[in-house]
């Protein structure tokens, strides 16, 4: 069975980490993956999931493809080497990374997004102009392995594609 990542980091808006780490399980093996292992994470509204493993501890050999939530939590992420490197090492190997809202943060501090077309929360969108992005005020946008939704109601056309780009 395939393994799914998905990454978790205080702050992370509940909507956007619970709907795809439940649509995953229907089919692949899904892992949280926070800075730090065995660890308790608090959502904006105070709901808690605890990380399975931290991201040091992760090989992207290991994983299929890498689901990353919104909320405040992509700015706590990119703070992790180790998150960064993950992710840079995963796009390097041309494997699915779905983000959604403000998870384009994370994208934006680990690889290039020079003329990647990608969409996320509006709040959003200069960060992901100046880091090169090709944005777009679109439901879903995939390019190049990067699957990208604006928020929480895009989740169900967002996950759909990258469950199709994971069994690709």
């Amino acid at each position: 069975m395939k393994k799914v990542g998905i990454l978790i980091e205080k702050l992370f808006d509940e909507q956007e980490l619970i709907y795809p780490y439940h649509r995953l399980r229907e089919d692949f093996e899904v892992v949280l993956i926070g800075s730090e292992g065995d660890k308790v994470y608090q959502s904006k509204a105070g709901f808690e999931m605890k990380s399975d493993i931290a991201s040091a501890d992760v090989s992207a050999d290991e994983l299929a493809g890498l689901f990353i939530p919104g909320g405040f939590s992509p700015d706590y992420m990119r703070q992790c080497e180790a998150s960064k490197e993950l992710v840079k090492a995963l796009h390097q190997q041309e494997k699915p990374i779905a983000a959604v809202c403000h998870g384009g943060w994370m994208l934006a501090s680990s690889i290039d997004l020079t003329d990647l077309k990608m969409t996320s929360t509006k709040a959003i969108k200069d960060d992901m102009v100046h880091a090169g992005a090709n944005w777009l005020d679109e439901e879903t946008v995939i390019d190049r392995a990067i699957y990208t939704g604006r928020n929480p109601h895009d989740l169900p056309s967002l996950v759909t594609h990258f469950v199709k780009g994971i069994e690709e």
